[in-house]
């Protein structure tokens, strides 16, 4: 009898554990989840990726959930294994995790290098959808490290956030008539701010001085045909050289940016210089020396002014 009962009681507990258990993979349950950045380096524009190290902790009722080995980050391209840390609150599974992730980013270089950029990093659940898990975001507990530095930057903004992804597949799940999948994301976006002045004179030095080198052509007269033309293809080989340089610090891009807009700007000029001096060297020819002189002076201001002017307005532009 007395064995009878034990059997009862025991099928009786397994069968309410089961019970409790498919109750929980059956309802929808809140995930807490938060985040302390510890870094953000090796940014990198030519290969459109950065390397981010920071915490995750998340605190959830269902025991079904396995955050070590179910943890997903779409827009990573790398990630290494972390460290695991499991614990529990008050009887609920708490579960930490130290991260270090290469992530690929979309680089906006239009303003470059007065660039101000987002970086984003998107966490998931790959096993359950937001039928099953939604993230509710620890905002009070989250933060990034007061002494972290990117160099070269500026942290502008910290942000983290709850949010719905969207899949137009059921993942092979044929049941499901509507091919669509969504689940719960928690996304952390950082804004940083480039600090530009020093790298605009490093990237933009040779430029101008290509430019200088070319305007020494007006100081010669306009008879004196080797320096007048010499000396402004020199510059202007030494602008394309300086934009060779300048050109696998940046992603590919098919717009135009800064970096192309004053390079064009300074061939232009250079071009205008040679034609100033072409013209004001044909008047000679003619016998009419003085509107040579007249055309070289007036060239040669014109093309100084404009070039400013240009090169001001597309700075202060891409500055704002």
């Amino acid at each position: 009898m007395k064995l009878l009962l034990i059997l009862f009681l025991s099928l009786g507990t397994v069968m309410l554990s089961g019970a409790q258990v498919l109750s929980h993979e059956n309802q929808r349950d809140t995930v807490t989840v938060g985040v302390y950045l510890i870094s953000v380096h090796d940014i990198n524009f030519h290969n459109k990726e950065y390397t981010a190290r920071f915490w995750l902790w998340f605190l959830y009722d269902n025991p079904s959930f396995n955050f070590q080995d179910q943890l997903d980050i779409p827009n990573a391209k790398t990630i290494d294994p972390p460290e695991i840390f499991p614990d529990s609150i008050d009887g609920k599974p708490w579960i930490m995790l130290k991260m270090k992730c290469t992530m690929k980013e979309k680089w906006s270089v239009q303003d470059f290098p007065f660039d101000h950029q987002s970086l984003h990093i998107q966490i998931e659940n790959s096993l359950y959808d937001n039928k099953l898990l939604v993230f509710r975001p620890d905002v009070k507990g989250s933060n990034y490290d007061s002494l972290m530095t990117i160099d070269g930057w500026t942290i502008t903004d910290f942000t983290i956030r709850a949010d719905s992804s969207v899949y137009p597949t059921a993942f092979g799940d044929y049941r499901i008539k509507k091919q669509n999948s969504v689940f719960s994301s928690f996304n952390i976006d950082m804004e940083i701010e480039r600090d530009s002045w020093g790298l605009f004179t490093k990237i933009f030095i040779g430029m101008y001085i290509s430019f200088l080198i070319a305007m020494v052509s007006f100081a010669p007269r306009p008879t004196e045909i080797e320096p007048r033309f010499g000396l402004p293809v020199g510059g202007l080989f030494a602008a394309v050289g300086n934009k060779y340089i300048i050109d696998p610090l940046l992603p590919e891009s098919s717009t135009f940016t800064l970096v192309d807009t004053l390079h064009t700007i300074t061939f232009l000029a250079i071009f205008a210089m040679l034609m100033v001096s072409a013209f004001a060297l044909k008047f000679h020819d003619w016998g009419r020396p003085e509107m040579g002189n007249r055309v070289d002076k007036v060239g040669a201001t014109m093309v100084v002014v404009v070039y400013v002017v240009v090169n001001v307005v597309f700075v202060g532009v891409a500055y704002s």
